[in-house]
């Protein structure tokens, strides 16, 4: 999801919402000029901030991208170093232009499509049931 920098911080909201975001990448025409998330909406509700202002006034500027070209180990490597969970994707051969965006979830769909045996939790011995019941 996309949106211009001058739209409004409630309508950008919404779009989220409609979308099931958790961020907006934020822009001037195709060129990549920040990331709205759902910790600017935290951060903004938090201070009683008005949502008419221009999201450019609020957004996160110059966030951390990655490539289309990135593996899927530099993208997870930038977001644990970065504290991100949700990262831009900007065109190999124009570094400013935006192309999409990667989040934990996709991420995390991403793994368990390909590696299932690694990332599902089985018993020791998938044969044996276990004696008692687990969990709350």
């Amino acid at each position: 999801m996309a949106v211009e920098a001058d739209t409004p911080v409630e309508d950008v909201i919404r779009l989220m919402q409609a979308g099931k975001a958790g961020a907006a990448l934020v822009c001037d025409a195709d060129d990549l000029v920040g990331i709205f998330t759902e910790r600017d909406v935290l951060r903004l509700l938090s201070q009683r901030a008005g949502l008419s202002v221009p999201v450019r006034d609020v957004m996160s500027a110059d966030p951390a991208t990655v490539t289309e070209a990135a593996t899927v180990g530099e993208a997870i490597a930038c977001m644990s170093e970065g504290g991100y969970r949700h990262l831009p994707l900007v065109d190999a051969s124009n570094p400013a232009k935006a192309a999409g965006m990667v989040d934990v979830r996709g991420v995390m769909r991403y793994l368990v499509e390909h590696f299932p045996n690694s990332i599902y939790n089985l018993p020791p011995h998938p044969e044996r049931a276990t004696a008692e019941r687990e969990g709350a």
